[in-house]
Order: structure tokens, then sequence, then C-alpha cells
């Protein structure tokens, strides 16, 4: 029997677990063959590569990223081979399964749950009898009728096979997302997600993962994520394996992890910035929101002082970068009320804050209880609100503004210091700011056409220009310096259309000549000749003191030459101020 187990991941980066977990419990009896692709590929596409295989099974991977290309995948292969047996399974069809098999004609056999046991259970019963009443966990047709059969009790995990020693995944390790699960379940009961519906949590054997996480990167791996809902549930365990990591990691590989910040001890904190390599570990935190009544709404536990405290301490220890998430449209979190959540969270200045919008997924409670706040949402996957009784498609759409401008000018970190000044010094709040630009983004149509790094520049010139701030001069100033800051190579075409007149550039270049020690002595250092200094530097003009601005924040009107150097043999640049 030929059997495949497939996926549609929402990126080629990523890397399915599920199928691999499959085909590892299956072996020896079933020699399965994986099949991933990306929802970006044309349905015709993976339809031939499925059907070239001649597969008699096949089972879909299924979650709210890929469900509906997946349907699209599936009706396709059944017209050209009725005879393909389809099992789907996954978080998506596990829940309003009986919906699921009326709805979808073209699919035998939905398996219900953790899958590895059912599914080798049923490929035993496909291969000979066919008797499905002795498969549990599972929905089927019978002579016209949809079945069910109740699931078994949980799996030992600790009896699990490795999903991570297949030699046709060792070529793209360095190049994909590896995902670790550790355990299985969630100490919380947050009523908007999948995992409170699981009592209690389960672990993998602690042995067998580091096995798996040496094997990985001993293969190639750079990038492996935790999956563990709580990664640090268990003080004790979360040590002892950043204790590991930190021990038996090699160069380039980094650790990510979805922790919860606010039961993290302070001790546990204090032994990460002291004993890990910096870039080594990443955390990803869920916030949600700092609406008490809102989270005691959706029976989420959250005391955002410790979280804070976390968050910080971490920051300041300068080892670690943070991911904080946050969910619009929770219940009775109106407007006003996620403005002072994001400028709360945004407060504590993370590397990346992302700021999402509820879905409403199958089989929470929150959906199950949808009517209680009038929620609104879409039909299809992936479920997200329009809107609810105090939070109107107005709403959204204005917090979905935000959303598009905190991607691109905080979480890609393209202009840090302008960006910093405009929301401590220019506008009311953070969230005002990100919320009046991605207005104005919106009025010009820019939301529909692409850009370049340099449109960002241009874009944000004018909308401040339009709004005639005050500080413009500054702001400008501290522009040229991030565009600069952050290219390897002296750039051909600067965004800003009027740079340093001729004279000033002559002249702020002769004296640089005549006196390079007024740039200090790391500029000293490069040895550059009259020849390469012109060659590989720039010189522009800003309106302060910028070196006393990136010391001690402080504000000084002096003009200056800001003097940029790239550095041909690192791709690298260096930033040099010269007063004039």
């Amino acid at each position: 029997m030929n059997v495949i187990c497939s996926t549609l991941n929402a990126k080629y980066i990523h890397t399915n677990l599920a199928i691999r977990y499959l085909k590892a419990y299956a072996a020896p009896d079933f020699n399965i063959q994986l099949k991933e692709y990306t929802i970006k590929d044309p349905v015709m596409n993976i339809v031939s590569d499925l059907y070239l295989q001649k597969p008699d099974v096949i089972g879909f991977s299924c979650y709210i990223w890929n469900i509906e290309e997946t349907i699209k995948v599936i009706d396709m292969l059944k017209k050209v081979d009725p005879s393909i047996y389809i099992i789907l399974g996954g978080p998506e069809v596990s829940y309003d399964t009986n919906e699921w098999m009326e709805k979808l004609q073209n699919i035998d056999c939905i398996v219900l749950g953790e899958g590895e046991q059912t599914f080798k259970q049923l490929l035993t019963e496909l291969a000979s009898e066919r008797d499905l009443k002795k498969v549990p966990g599972i929905a089927y047709r019978q002579e016209g009728k949809i079945l069910f059969n109740p699931q078994m009790n949980k799996l030992d995990l600790k009896e699990l096979p490795s999903p991570y020693r297949f030699p046709e995944d060792i070529p793209h390790l360095a190049k994909r997302v590896t995902y670790i699960e550790t355990s299985r379940g969630c100490p919380f009961n947050c009523q908007f997600c999948l995992s409170s519906i699981e009592v209690g949590v389960r672990y993998f054997d602690r042995e067998k993962i580091k096995d798996d996480i040496r094997y990985l990167m001993m293969n190639g791996a750079k990038t492996i994520k935790f999956v563990d809902r709580t990664f640090n549930i268990s003080r004790s365990y979360a040590m002892e394996m950043f204790r590991f990591l930190i021990d038996e990691h090699l160069p380039g590989t980094v650790f990510q992890f979805e922790i919860t910040a606010d039961i993290m001890r302070p001790e546990v904190i204090e032994f990460l910035n002291q004993e890990a390599p910096k870039g080594l570990f990443r955390f990803e935190i869920g916030v949600q929101s700092t609406n008490d009544y809102t989270n005691e709404l959706v029976k989420r536990k959250q005391n955002f002082s410790k979280l804070t405290r976390t968050v910080t301490m971490v920051k300041d220890g300068g080892k670690i970068d943070q991911h904080l998430d946050l969910i619009a449209g929770l219940p009775e979190e109106d407007y006003s009320s996620f403005r002072k959540t994001f400028n709360d969270v945004f407060e504590l200045r993370p590397e990346e804050l992302q700021l999402g919008f509820l879905k409403m997924l199958r089989g929470t409670g929150l959906r199950l209880r949808a009517k209680e706040h009038d929620y609104v949402f879409m039909d299809h996957s992936p479920y997200e609100i329009l809107g609810n009784n105090i939070l109107s498609f107005d709403d959204i759409v204005k917090i979905k503004q935000v959303e598009d401008v905190l991607e691109k000018y905080w979480n890609d970190h393209r202009m840090d210091h302008t960006v910093e000044y405009l929301v401590s010094n220019v506008f009311p709040s953070p969230f005002d700011f990100f919320q009046e630009f991605g207005s104005y983004w919106d009025e010009q149509g820019w939301s529909r056409i692409g850009h370049q790094l340099e449109d960002l520049y241009r874009r944000l010139y004018s909308f401040l220009e339009k709004k005639n701030i005050d500080e413009f001069d500054t702001i400008v100033g501290l522009m040229k310096y991030d565009y600069l800051k952050s290219h390897k190579y002296k750039p051909r075409k600067p965004w800003w259309s009027i740079g340093i007149d001729k004279t000033k550039r002559t002249s702020g270049y002769q004296k640089i000549i005549e006196n390079p020690l007024e740039l200090g002595n790391e500029f000293v250092a490069l040895g550059l000749d009259e020849k390469n200094l012109y060659k590989h530097t720039m010189l522009e003009e800003v309106s302060f003191d910028l070196t006393l601005y990136l010391r001690e924040g402080i504000i000084k009107k002096k003009p200056a030459y800001l003097l940029a150097y790239f550095d041909p043999a690192h791709n690298q640049s260096h930033i040099f101020t010269l007063s004039q």
C-alpha cells in the first residue's frame, strides 16, 4: 500500500512535525512518504506531484492557514483518481467533525485529536479487512452514513519514536525552521486557544529530546523552535533544558521558546543573563491584553506587573530577543481599551510586537459562546472577527492600519532611533503615532502597492511634513542616521532629494583630511587615505549634536556633519559626527 502524508505549510521555511510523527510511529509496518508544499504553490502543481506518486492513501495535516487550499487539492485529486483514500487530521478538522464530513464529500475519514496510534491502526485496517469499527478516534463513511468511533486514552509520550531521524530531511535542516515538542497540553484555560481544551501537561522523555537536539545540530539545524505552549511551566525542567542548550549548542544555532513571563522567577532570568551567549535564545510571550476584566472573561490569569519585571530583566540583560503578542477583539476590550493595552506593552520596547486579531477557532470556548458578546466573524478560515458588541468593524480597520505600519517601522527595525524619538517626544503615545501614520498610509493608497526601503523613508517624511511638526529637522537628521547606519554598501541614490551643498561638502571633507582626530580614535584606526575617504564615505548634514543624542538622549541644536563609512572588507557601515 502506497501511503503519503502531506501538508501545505504557510511558508517554505516551515516544516510539519505532525506528519513526521505519523511516519515514525507507522514504521516499519508502513513506509510512509512525506510530501510538503506551501499555500502559495499552484494547486495544479501539488495535485500533479501527488498524482504521479500513484498513492493508495493520502493523509493531509490541516490547520486554519491551509484548510482552504487543502480542500481544493483534495477535490481535484478525487476527480482525477476517485480511488485514492483521503484522510484528514489536525486541529482544524478535529472539531465540528460532523460538519466537515457532511460538507466535504471527497474525504473518506477524519482522525480526531492525537493521531499517531490511530493513524497506524487505520492503515492496518485499510491494508487488510477494512473493518473501521476497530479503529478508535475516527469519523468515517459507511453505507452512506457518517460514523464516529470514540477516542482512546492519551498516548504515553515517552514511548513515541523520534520524528527527526529521516535522511531525506538532512539537506533541508539548515534552511528551515525545525520544531521540537517536549510536552503536550497546557495548564491554563484561555478560552480563545485550542490548547486549553486538553487538560493537564504530559512530557516527552528528556534524554531522548536532548539526543534529538544533538542530532539536529550535528546535521545543520540552525533555527530550532520549541512548540510547547508554556515551556517554563516546570521551573526545574526549564532550567535543565536551558543548561543543556547553553552547554552543548553549536555556533549559529538559535532556540525559540513560548514562555509565560509572569511565572518566570528572577533567579532563572539572572542565570540566563549570566550564562547564555547573546542571540542563543529567543522568547515569545503572549500578553494579549492588559485589561483585567477582559482577561477574567477569557479565563486568562496574568499578573502584568510580574510580566513587566520579567520582560524588563531580560531586556536589561541584553542576551535574549523578545517577541510579545497582542490580540485585538477580545471580549469587552473596545478601541480605547486596546489603545491602552498597546501602549502598556509598547512601553516595554520588545524587539518585536505582534499585533494579531482574534480568531474564533473551532472548539474553543469563545467560539461556543460567541453570541454572549455579539461576535461577527468570517465563516471561512481563519475565522477572524469582524466586530462584536463594543468593537465595530470601523475600529478593526483602524487597528489594522496600526498593525501595517507597526510591522514595517518597528518590527523590521529599519529606523529605530527615528521611531523612538517620534513615540517619545512628538506624539501623545506610541499608539497615536502608528494610528495617525497608518491612516495616512491608507489614505495615500500605499497599502495596495509595493515599496522599496527608500519608499518607507519618503513616505514617513511626507507624513511628518504634512503634519508640520516643530522638530522636523531633528527627525530628518535621525532618519538619515538610521538609513546610513543600516546600509552595508554605499547607497547610490539615498531617499532624501536634496543633500548637502557642494561647498559645505568640500569644506567638511577638507576638515576631516586636515584633522581626522576630531572624529575620534575609531575613525583614525581605519587609516583612510584621501582617495578611499571620497570613495567609501558619504557626508551629510544634521541640525543637532548626534553624538550627544546617541549617548544621553539630549537634543542640542548645533549643525554637524554626519560621515558614513561603508567598510568594503566587512560589509558594514560606521557612522561618525563632526561639528561644523
